[in-house]
């Protein structure tokens, strides 16, 4: 199957990550963590929106009463949908800032953090549920990222971007935020690019984008590589679906710390009818 791609929004985002559906407002909600900035892009129009959060922003999801959470350098924050802005979790950390984060079907957020200078082992990831009580699930990660759930919740899957897997964990069990069992699922070669943004479809294959691979991959559910999607950019960052069916893949990207970026470098890229994506979960709080 040949996948092709087109410019959704032509940008120059330093560090790009994070796209999110927002089926309630129809648009997609991206973020440039090293600009503090949040973006959305309705594509039925083509309208965009830029919002300064003021601090490093590496994520923003919609929340079931409106607005938006933030997973930002100094905690956890929350906007309304007039844009009113109050902490749901501060714990500044001197040199770590926040990265990636997902939402899991029950509504709570799963934050990831990583240090400015990448230390080994000196990164988290969180689950903070909605009335911001968060459980440390990983306190010895360094690049946190991508996280995602298989269609029926039983497994989480997740990227620690150095040690180049995906790994998968049981959800709903005994651990710290209730998952465990943590194991590999798909290790991408040297050479390949580092795994970075994931999203999982409805027939529970894994999307990953490859930071320095200038491509996507996806895996089945028995960790298999069946198909790698080449871009233009050099630096692809994470993936989602969206649309009102959730069948056109978005991707983020950046152009930061590149001698000779692409002109598409920074830009938000659509694989129109790539697959068919998961229904997304409002944040709870």
């Amino acid at each position: 199957m040949s996948l092709r791609w087109e410019p959704a929004v032509r940008a120059h985002a330093e560090l790009g990550e994070g796209p999110t559906w927002d089926p309630a407002a129809g648009r997609l909600v991206w973020v440039d963590i090293l600009s503090a900035r949040v973006h959305t892009y309705d594509p039925s129009n083509g309208r965009r929106t830029v919002m300064a959060t003021g601090q490093h922003v590496g994520a923003a999801k919609p929340r079931a009463g409106g607005g938006l959470v933030v997973n930002l350098r100094d905690g956890v924050g929350l906007y309304t949908a007039g844009g009113a802005f109050s902490w749901l979790l501060h714990d500044p950390v001197p040199g770590r800032r926040a990265n990636d984060a997902a939402v899991a079907p029950d509504g709570a957020l799963w934050a990831g953090t990583m240090r400015y200078d990448e230390e080994t082992g000196g990164g988290t990831l969180t689950r903070v549920a909605a009335d911001g009580t968060a459980t440390a699930v990983l306190d010895a990660v360094t690049v946190s990222n991508g996280t995602g759930w298989s269609p029926d919740g039983r497994l989480m899957y997740y990227t620690d971007t150095p040690t180049r897997r995906i790994d998968v964990f049981d959800a709903g069990g005994a651990g710290p935020g209730g998952v465990s069992g943590r194991r590999p699922f798909a290790v991408v070669e040297p050479g390949a690019g580092w795994p970075d943004g994931l999203t999982v479809d409805a027939e529970g294959c894994v999307w990953v984008a490859l930071w320095d691979g200038a491509a996507l991959r996806r895996y089945t559910p028995d960790g298999r590589l069946d198909r790698v999607v080449d871009l233009p950019v050099r630096r692809p960052t994470a993936c989602a679906f969206g649309g009102p069916d959730l069948r056109d893949l978005y991707v983020t990207s950046a152009r930061g710390g590149l001698d000779a970026p692409h002109p598409l470098s920074g830009s938000l890229l659509v694989l129109p009818d790539a697959g068919h994506g998961l229904p997304g979960t409002p944040f709870a709080g």
